[in-house]
Formats: structure tokens, C-alpha cells, sequence
């Protein structure tokens, strides 16, 4: 038997994933404050990538093919009939962002930047141990106690180990706590919200007996066990009422009013208005996008200098290609966020008319299908992004929901809109007629939701809402406080 070798020619296509399409895909997924790190960071690193300014507008520095997008939008119109989306091509409109007017609202200071900083929790302590008469050892206990304060005002920290650790007996270093307990804002420095509550009732001077007793069984106020309270405390109803509001006036995070971090709020990437012929009228926010603009005379300038050099022609077309690149992600990844946005309205129209009881279920492939788009690709588009409607602002993927089938026939329910219907069937609960969850599965039936006790059940936890038994005790219990 002979063994011979051989060549063979064939042809074969495969999918490659360059790094610039990884970082396309990435781009999908940002949200608006990450992808402006993220252009930043390429301007820097690119000598013709620029962002546009209220006097970007001579010709020589920009790009030919770049153009304003003032008034760039999706509009969908159903009136009756099927809806209509009439979609704009946005490939070149997107290059550039020039806005008009002397000053642009993001250009313009904000009234954050003249506000006066705000006190910190551990500025706040350590200003009033440096007022306090502690000895010089005393000192350094008490700011190692503070080093181990969190955010809350609780202390983390093991009281043994500290004392082994700053070779201080465990009795000074309680005494030295005791001290701090004593601090602004009252509970700080408790180690459990037991010890949170009763330091701020001493200060109040009303920590007696019954509210030791209804401190110390915080699990049967959670499970709002009203009778084994009023056994334990040894008190009526008129007086357990008065304790349960006393306890609800204290603060269980003290530290929380301290917070250095400032509320963030959310700045929508869409925004949806009524449309004057009918229907919804879908629109990008152009604020939030990043204004990109290359500058090709500065290009071809630098690139007649470095004629003789190939090496650094090298450099300046890997720049461009780059910068082009990077215009062309923007470009895609606004029109893809406005698609998405405008099929989303498109099936959650009646939601926008009447509310949350009317939410259709909806997957992202129904989404993906329509658009002629990847499920993963819809999925990274509606991550972190948030949509301003005349209901409110709501994340993108709030609106995909799991469907319950109908009872009678028709179409599926969200489970959002079951959700509500949930709330709303407790809130409307009477002292008589406090539904169990077979009831409430009744109830969802006559209005033709088909959904099993268990469902019912896990959608309640998930609420925070408690039993019916629990619910049945508490609206007693504050019924026979209300006619006392």
C-alpha cells in the first residue's frame, strides 16, 4: 500500500468578528452617560474626531457628508386602521449634531456646580468627636469606631477585636461607644435596628417597659401579630396603637440623610408625544447623544506633510478609518434605538391611552421580527435605556412582559397588568371581605384572567404584600383603634 500527499484548493465563507464590530455590538448596550466616556475616550486617543460646538459650523472642518438632525423622528399614526410608521433614513443625518442658538442646554451651567458640597456622614461625626472631652486614647477609639461606620450609621465592626487590635480593654472601648451613641443623628453608631430604635427612644426618653417589650419583638410587628403584641407588651389596643406610631416616627438608617451621592435622575433617550393627526409621534433625544464630527481638512493637511513617510501614513489612515468608523456606530446605533422605540409604541399604543391595566404581553422576538432584527440585538438595545411617555418614564424592557392567558377566549394579559390588577383588588379589600388567594383567582377570572392560585401567590410576595390572615389582623387591629 503507497501513501502519497496532496494539495487541494477550495473556497469557504466564515463569519469573522473584528474588534470594531465587538465594540459596535458593545456600543448597542451602553447607556447615554457611558457611551460619552466612551466617544471622549476617542477623541482623545484620535487627532480627527471632534465634538461639535455652536461655532462647528464652517464647511472646511466638517465633513461633506455630514448634516444636521434637528428634526429627525419616527411618527406612527393609527387611526383606524393598522398602524403606520413612516421612518426617515438617517444614515447621513446622524454624522453631525450642530445646534443653533447662542447656548446650548448642555452647554449651559448648572446650578449643581454653585451649590455648596455636601456634608458627609463621617465628616459629620468626626466633627463632633473633635468637640467631645475624650482623652487622647479615648480619641483613638472613637475614630476607629467611626473608620467602621457605614453609610446607614450602623457599625460594623466586632467590639473584642477592636479592643485586642488598639490594645484598649473591651470596658473602655464600650464606654467610648456609649458616648458616640450619643451623637447626631440619633441611632447612629447601633449595631443592630433593635439597639437603633431603643437608642433613639432613650433620647426621647420613652423607651419603658412596654417598648422595651415591643422593641425586643420586631419579628411580630413585621408579621404584624397584633394579639401576641399586646400580650407581650401588656398593653390595650389604645396604647399599642400609640407605641406603633411612635416607632414608625424613628429613623431605622439614621445615616441615610448624610449621603454624599446626590439623587440621580433619569434622562430619557426617547421620547414619545401625542401626534396632532393621531397616533404617537417617536423621537430620539438628541441632548444625550454624543455630537461627533470629523474634520477632513485637518486630514488632508497632515496627510500632504507626511507624503514622504509611510509609516505615518500608516498612522493617519488607521485614525480616519477609525473616525469613520466611529461616526458610522453612532449612526447605526441611534437609528436602531429609534426602530425599536417605534415598534414598541406601535404594540403598547393602548397602554399609552388607558393606563397600565391595558399593557399587552410582548417577547423581544415579536420586537426583532418586525424590525428585521436579531433577538440579541433588541435585548442590547432596550438594556439602560429609558423612554419619556404621558404615563411616565419607564425602562425599554419594562414593557416585555410574560403573557397570562384570558379565561374567555380573547387575547393573553401582561403580567405587569395583572400585577395591578392585584393591587387594586387588596387595596379595595374590606374588614369582611379580605380575599385569600383562591378568592383573588376568582376574582381575576370574572374579568377573564386565567391564572393559577400559586401565580397568585408568588405575584403577592413579590409586592411586599402580606397574607390574608395578616391582612385580616391588621385591619381589625386598626378598626378597633379607630372606633376607641
Amino acid at each position: 500500500m503507497k501513501s502519497f500527499t496532496s494539495l487541494h484548493q477550495r473556497q469557504q465563507q466564515s463569519l469573522v468578528i473584528t474588534p470594531q464590530l465587538i465594540e459596535s455590538i458593545r456600543m448597542l448596550q451602553l447607556a447615554h452617560t457611558e457611551l460619552n466616556q466612551f466617544v471622549e475616550q476617542e477623541i482623545e486617543k484620535n487627532p480627527f474626531l471632534d465634538l461639535a460646538s455652536n461655532d462647528s459650523g464652517a464647511s472646511g472642518d466638517v465633513s461633506p457628508t455630514v448634516a444636521d438632525n434637528q428634526n429627525i423622528s419616527a411618527r406612527e399614526d393609527h387611526v383606524d386602521g393598522p398602524a403606520r410608521t413612516d421612518m426617515p433614513e438617517l444614515s447621513s443625518p446622524w454624522k453631525s449634531i450642530r445646534d443653533t442658538g447662542n447656548l446650548s442646554p448642555g452647554e449651559r451651567p448648572s446650578l449643581d456646580e454653585f451649590a455648596a458640597s455636601t456634608e458627609t456622614l463621617h465628616e459629620h461625626v468626626a466633627h463632633q468627636i473633635a468637640l467631645t472631652a475624650f482623652t487622647p486614647q479615648e480619641r483613638l477609639i472613637a475614630g476607629a469606631l467611626a473608620d467602621h461606620l457605614d453609610d446607614t450609621g450602623y457599625l460594623q465592626v466586632n467590639l473584642l477585636e477592636l479592643a485586642e487590635r488598639l490594645n484598649s480593654p473591651e470596658a473602655r472601648v464600650k464606654l467610648v461607644l456609649e458616648a458616640l451613641q450619643l451623637f447626631d443623628p440619633p441611632g447612629i453608631f447601633a449595631r443592630s435596628l433593635t439597639e437603633c430604635l431603643e437608642i433613639q427612644l432613650r433620647q426621647r426618653d420613652r423607651f419603658d417597659p412596654a417598648m422595651a417589650a415591643l422593641v425586643a419583638n420586631l419579628e411580630l410587628l413585621a408579621r404584624r401579630d397584633f394579639r401576641a403584641l399586646k400580650r407581650r407588651c401588656r398593653v390595650d389596643e389604645d396604647d399599642l396603637l400609640d407605641m406603633l406610631n411612635e416607632i414608625r416616627a424613628l429613623d431605622p438608617k439614621p445615616g441615610n440623610q448624610f449621603q454624599s451621592a446626590g439623587s440621580e435622575s433619569i434622562i430619557p433617550d426617547v421620547f414619545v408625544l401625542p401626534s396632532p393627526g393621531g397616533g404617537w409621534q417617536v423621537e430620539l433625544n438628541r441632548e444625550v447623544l454624543p455630537k461627533v464630527l470629523i474634520n477632513q481638512t485637518y486630514f488632508a493637511q497632515v496627510t500632504r506633510l507626511t507624503a514622504q513617510s509611510s509609516k505615518d501614513q500608516s498612522f493617519l489612515n488607521e485614525c480616519f478609518q477609525n473616525a469613520s468608523w466611529l461616526v458610522r456606530s453612532l449612526d447605526q446605533r441611534a437609528t436602531t434605538i429609534l426602530k425599536v422605540a417605534t415598534e414598541i409604541v406601535r404594540h403598547q399604543d393602548v397602554f399609552l391611552e388607558d393606563g397600565i391595566a391595558h399593557l399587552r404581553p410582548l417577547n423581544l422576538k415579536t420586537i426583532a421580527d418586525a424590525i428585521d432584527m436579531h433577538e440579541s440585538t433588541v435585548s442590547r438595545v432596550t438594556s439602560n435605556k429609558y423612554i419619556l411617555t404621558p404615563r411616565g418614564v419607564f425602562e425599554l424592557k419594562y414593557f416585555f412582559t410574560v403573557a397570562i392567558p384570558s379565561s374567555q377566549g380573547g387575547d393573553a394579559h401582561s403580567a405587569e397588568a395583572v400585577r395591578h390588577q392585584i393591587r387594586a383588588i387588596i387595596a379595595a379589600e374590606t374588614l369582611d371581605d379580605v380575599l385569600s388567594d383562591d378568592g383573588i383567582v376568582a376574582r381575576l377570572k370574572e374579568t377573564g384572567v386565567d391564572i393559577a392560585r400559586r401565580t397568585v401567590a408568588k405575584y403577592r410576595e413579590a409586592m411586599n404584600i402580606p397574607s390574608s390572615a395578616q391582612r385580616r389582623r391588621e385591619k381589625r387591629f386598626v378598626l378597633a383603634a379607630a372606633e376607641g
